[in-house]
Formats: structure tokens, sequence, C-alpha cells
């Protein structure tokens, strides 16, 4: 059964490797983004970099799930999109082709529909184009997960104004 607050709430107590997998409790796992993690855009876009060169990508998505869960409503759509292309990665990581596929798919249809916009210089038409390409890459059989997640962090650095 899963942790959950007072509340009811989903916490994340369980440890958890280097890859994202749950551990037996009582485990030492890898440190976890806390719950109550409310980082600012850049601070997010920072940590889920940092995070994505230690090839780490489930604790990419976390900080940017954090950033969808605490940043502002009409910002959420971008959040969640750069969250499923790492959960995506996250699938690719442990050898799950279905599921990186389907969470590629939606997470460059979440950044599509920004259409040209820069929000925080990002280039989202070129993350999503790299979503998908990643996504024909798996289903050819050539998809090598360290190279998709050092490209995607590549294009989550703010472009030069």
């Amino acid at each position: 059964m899963r942790d959950r607050d007072e509340a009811g709430r989903p916490r994340n107590a369980r440890p958890r490797d280097e890859y994202g997998r749950p551990l037996p409790r009582g485990a030492e796992g890898v440190p976890r983004v806390p719950d109550d993690y409310a980082p600012g855009p850049e601070e997010a876009l920072e940590q889920a970099r940092s995070l994505l060169a230690d090839g780490r990508p489930f604790h990419a998505h976390e900080v940017l799930e954090a950033r969808w869960k605490t940043g502002p409503d009409e910002e959420r759509e971008l959040w969640q999109g750069l969250a499923q292309i790492c959960v995506g990665l996250t699938h690719l990581q442990r050898g799950n082709l279905s599921g990186a596929a389907a969470l590629l798919t939606r997470g460059s249809a979440r950044l599509g529909a920004y259409g040209s916009t820069r929000p925080y210089g990002l280039d989202l038409r070129a993350l999503a184009v790299q979503a998908d390409a990643i996504t024909t890459a798996i289903d050819e059989g050539d998809a090598v997960a360290g190279t998709a997640i050092s490209a995607v962090r590549a294009l989550l650095t703010p472009a030069e104004p």
C-alpha cells in the first residue's frame, strides 16, 4: 500500500534506486525530491538538467512534477509535458519500450501545443521533435537510453536571447 499523509494524499516515503525503481521498505535508496518541494522555473530546469546529466530521468521527472503541481495553472501543460518526457526516458532506461513510447508521445503533444513560443527560453518545438525522434528510434529498435537522455538534457538549456 502506498504511503499517504494525514489528508490521504500519496507521499514518496518508499526508497528508490537511481533509476526510480521502488526498493523494499527500510532499504537505502538515493535521495528523493521532498513532497513539499516547490521550485521556481529556473531552479526546476537547472535541477532537471543536473539529474539528467547524472542519468536519473525519474528524479528529473519528480522535480518537473513538483513545478507543475506548485506553479501557475497556465503553465501546467508545459511542466507536465516536460515531466512526461522524463518519465518516457525512465521507461526507456528500464527497458519498458511501450511505456517509453507512450509517455514520450504524450509529452511531445503537450509541448507541441505551445507552437513556436519559448517559455523560459526553451525551444519546445525542438523538444517535441526530439521526443518524437526517440519514439521513432524505439519503434525501429535503435533507441539508446543514454543518448536519448543527453539529447533531451541539451534541449532543456534555455537558448541565448
